[in-house]
């Protein structure tokens, strides 16, 4: 499907639901399966109407929102933007009260609203400004219905007058990086910036308002807020909503259940979809995208051999609304995470001389479009450090080859200098996963070395791997020093709530466990 707009379109998000509303009203837009309710376009806008006007008397620019992907999340999310505010979302998988005290106190806001059942499952004690979504809903009167409805009645460029007036270039949402390598910053995401993926997506892949999408990510991360959220509004496609993204069996039965057309995630979710599935569960999938992590070949393989289907690999960051590169059905080159969206610009620098890099050499991956933030909220320091003249830093290191895929080279934090000579973790990650049995699942990290300055080992979820053939296996792919020097079995590895693998926890784990490790060799 290409999307085409008339000369001096504006994209701003909660005026494109709207326009969706008017033209799709009784089209299913959510299904909720934690509540097991459906909202039409209509339904949707309604209730988003009544919370706008209840979120309305509130003085702060800011409304936090910490609800797990669900209708009420949605709800919430356009209910604050009708009221002319920005969603604040908040992480609650690591650390639901000390998240949100650290949003309140970063985005200078107080009111956030969330959800009694989410508070007593986390035990999350009693905060300020905390409103429960429950209580929005018991105070709603039929006075509120009936003028929200109402005002659904009337035609979309009424409504958009009647509510506070947006611009394109205002914030949309403000996000918090994942926080897997260092304190996470807040994300200033503009509707244009995120409005940059939702014209562009279209024109890559033949999607529209016949797609299902699965709302199997959470909203607090800008893969699943823009993709598996306003993509679907902005489209008029159906949302199957998923509260819990860890319950792999759940997810899998929607898919089948409700007929999903398009389903994204990180590779670790689709390792734990694989785990589930049955023959038939992905038949109805279109599209399947993994991003947020590096994608290893084995788990691409396994979807095409035993589901007969296209594991696709995209790139992005949260500060680029995320979507920066993608393979699709026309062009896709397995390993490389794509060709840049339309209207994205790249180009890779020197580590050390910034100097621009010719095709097949390996820098420091920029981007350059209306997909790259306003900046982080209250820090112009960092700000100014990763954008120049327009151009974002991503912080990752890469290549573009002759026929213009970019290739993931890892993090540049994920690189770590042993005598000298700098390794990619990622590609020790990479040699790794070729070797490990099927479901194993792998991390590579870095713990001090005195004499050296540090060593590599590895974490896996396999306890019955000979970690000796292992090392003799990578001697041959690899240079002595990236061989990791130890091996730590774990249960499971930890992840963010997003489904990225929490690289300072894996850290802290396998530091635990070298240190232990010594002192019973003393």
């Amino acid at each position: 499907m290409n999307v085409i707009h008339k000369k001096g379109f504006v994209m701003i998000l909660h005026h494109q639901f709207i326009d969706s509303a008017k033209k799709y009203g009784r089209k299913v837009a959510v299904i909720d399966t934690a509540t097991q309710k459906t909202y039409t376009y209509n339904q949707l806008l309604i209730a988003a109407l009544i919370f706008a006007n209840k979120l309305k008397h509130f003085p702060e620019k800011h409304i936090g929102i910490m609800i797990p992907s669900s209708a009420g999340c949605i709800i919430s999310i356009l209910g604050t933007q009708l009221a002319g505010k920005t969603p604040v979302m908040i992480n609650f998988s690591t650390g639901a009260a000390q998240n949100t005290e650290y949003a309140q106190l970063k985005c200078s806001f107080l009111t956030f609203i969330t959800s009694k059942k989410l508070c007593e499952k986390l035990n999350v004690p009693e905060m300020p400004g905390m409103i429960m979504i429950e209580d929005i809903i018991k105070d709603i009167s039929p006075v509120d219905k009936v003028k929200a409805a109402l005002m659904a009645q009337m035609p979309g460029s009424f409504i958009k007058k009647a509510i506070p007036p947006a611009d394109e270039n205002d914030d949309a949402v403000i996000l918090f990086t994942s926080g897997s390598e260092k304190d996470p910053k807040a994300v200033q995401l503009s509707h244009k910036n995120i409005g940059h993926n939702l014209k562009g997506i279209p024109i890559l892949f033949e999607i529209g308002s016949e797609d299902v999408f699965a709302g199997n990510l959470p909203y607090f991360h800008v893969f699943g807020l823009t993709v598996t959220c306003f993509l679907p509004l902005y489209l008029g496609g159906s949302i199957v909503t998923f509260a819990n993204p860890l319950d792999y069996k759940q997810i899998c039965d929607g898919i089948k259940k409700y007929q999903i057309t398009m389903i994204v995630g990180t590779p670790t979710f689709f390792h734990g979809y694989l785990k589930k599935a049955e023959p038939g569960t992905f038949d109805s999938c279109n599209i399947m995208m993994a991003g947020a992590d590096k994608l290893p070949n084995h788990l691409r393989n396994e979807y095409m051999n035993k589901h007969g289907k296209v594991l696709l690999e995209g790139y992005g960051t949260t500060e680029t609304s995320p979507v920066i590169s993608v393979n699709n059905f026309e062009f896709n080159k397995p390993g490389s995470i794509g060709k840049p969206m339309p209207g994205t610009q790249l180009k890779i620098l020197h580590v050390d001389t910034e100097a621009e890099l010719k095709a097949n050499e390996v820098g420091k991956v920029l981007v350059k479009g209306d997909l790259v933030m306003k900046g982080y909220l209250g820090d112009y320091e960092q700000t100014k450090l990763h954008i120049r003249n327009g151009w974002y830093d991503t912080g990752d290191m890469g290549m573009i080859d002759d026929d213009g895929f970019l290739w993931h080279k890892g993090r540049l934090k994920r690189f770590v200098k042993i005598g000298g000579e700098m390794v990619s973790l990622v590609q020790v990650e990479a040699a790794l996963d070729e070797l490990l049995p099927e479901g194993t699942i792998c991390c590579v990290v870095e713990i001090p070395n005195p004499v050296k300055g540090a060593d590599i080992v590895a974490a896996l979820t396999d306890k019955e791997i000979d970690f000796k053939k292992i090392q003799q296996k990578l001697r041959k792919v690899l240079p002595a020093i990236a061989i990791p020097k130890d091996f730590f079995t774990v249960d499971e590895l930890p992840l963010m709530g997003s489904g990225k693998v929490n690289f300072r926890e894996v850290e802290r784990t396998c530091r635990i466990l070298h240190n232990k490790r010594q002192l019973g060799k003393e």
